[in-house]
């Protein structure tokens, strides 16, 4: 069994963005692994491994529009199924 099992990715569009307060807030308030917070300050790209990819998406919802949203089960990957 993996520690984070959703694999989750996507885009905040916004102004203003900062993609060091995006990654440090997701270091201080999320558990996971593997933060990918990067862009300008207008478009920020988003990878992040947690168990609670729902509260991923509020915070980032609250940063500006989200779009192109993934999040895959990384445990049904392991175990060869789709989803």
């Amino acid at each position: 069994m993996l520690e984070y099992r959703y694999d989750t990715q996507l885009l905040i569009e916004g102004t203003g963005l900062d993609e060091d307060i995006v990654g440090n807030y997701f270091l201080e308030h999320f558990k996971g692994d593997c933060l990918l917070a990067v862009g300008d300050d207008t478009l920020i790209k988003i990878h992040y491994h947690t168990n609670e990819p729902w509260k991923v998406l509020e915070y980032c919802a609250s940063l500006g529009e989200i779009h192109d949203i993934v999040i895959e089960d990384m445990d049904r990957q392991a175990r060869g199924l789709k989803g």
